[in-house]
């Protein structure tokens, strides 16, 4: 049980997968990983329990149903977030959750995202990196999706997904073997996400839902460091014009999850203040420890830790 003196501890980019869903795909994933993210009770609150974490947003791992054929991610959707509302009603004081979308047919999608909303008690959804045709999610055939959110007032996570074949090919392959995780976490996924986050910026989605909101993991994919470097260049002549700047720190918030840097943190804070900095672990990719042993020792107030830990996912989730 949570100490009522103890700021609360919400980490809301942690996995889970649905077996329907992972049957469809053949990448391999280490079992200690596969037991981790197939588990929604003992296991996981065993583990929260041991690093105090007092809830977890759970979503559906990489790519979730972008990547299959759009009538099975379609059929599959309402049952996929049907199973996860049984999982977090079984646990609803430390569990809650992120739909997933097919975004294969967007009208659908954000017909679900309405439907999680309302009728399941979900704070938003998370999408993962690429369409499944290799597209943007900047493209205004996803649109829908961002008008639906905007009026049920929930966010959306962009995640990453895997790189682009042709990135990959242009740009990692030569390393690949040796370093695998250059595709992923080590630099593909940022790359893509944060080149996901600046085209949302550029697209016009922010003039057509000025009250959309968009979360961002890892400390933004980088983009809190490089936030005046594009807004600068973004605005010479023979740009279209505008403030990048303030569209990123309008509509968007970012998460910690798997990056537990003080020099990370400080930065964001300076550029984004610490309202738009939620706590994430991105379990169980990442074990719990470690973000929740950072997060109590970072050189900020005990206000602004609060907000970080826990009181701005509190506000922005209405938890």
């Amino acid at each position: 049980m949570q100490d009522a003196s103890k700021p609360m501890v919400i980490a809301i980019e942690e996995h889970y997968t649905d077996p329907e869903v992972t049957q469809y795909y053949k990448e391999p994933r280490p079992p200690h990983i596969v037991k981790k993210l197939e588990d929604m009770g003992e296991l996981r609150l065993k583990e929260m329990d041991e690093a105090g974490v007092d809830m977890q947003v759970l979503s559906h791992g990489a790519p979730a149903l972008q990547r299959l054929d759009k009538d099975i991610a379609v059929a599959l959707a309402p049952k996929v977030n049907d199973r996860l509302h049984a999982a977090v009603q079984a646990n609803p004081k430390r569990l809650q959750a992120f739909a997933a979308l097919a975004i294969q047919d967007a009208k659908a999608a954000a017909d679900e995202l309405e439907r999680t909303v309302t009728r399941l008690g979900f704070k938003g959804a998370m999408l993962h990196g690429l369409s499944h045709d290799g597209r943007f999610m900047d493209d205004k055939e996803f649109w829908p999706i961002y008008e639906r959110a905007q009026a049920l007032d929930v966010p959306v996570y962009m995640h990453p997904a895997a790189p682009s074949r042709v990135v990959v090919d242009a740009y990692y392959k030569e390393y690949a073997k040796d370093y695998p995780q250059i595709l992923s976490a080590g630099w593909g996924y940022t790359v893509e996400t944060a080149t996901q986050g600046l085209r949302m910026v550029l697209s016009g989605v922010f003039d057509a839902y000025p009250n959309l909101k968009i979360i961002l993991g890892h400390f933004g994919e980088g983009l809190p460091f490089l936030l005046w470097r594009v807004d600068s260049a973004l605005s010479r002549p023979g740009n279209k014009g505008g403030s990048f700047r303030k569209l990123f720190s309008d509509h968007f918030y970012v998460t910690t999850s798997g990056n537990f840097s003080d020099p990370a943190l400080i930065c964001t804070v300076m550029e984004l203040g610490i309202d738009r900095i939620l706590f994430s672990i991105d379990w169980p990719f990442v074990a719990n420890p470690p973000g929740v042993d950072w997060a109590k020792r970072v050189p900020l107030c005990e206000e602004d830790r609060t907000k970080l830990l826990g009181g701005n996912a509190k506000r922005l989730l209405k938890l």
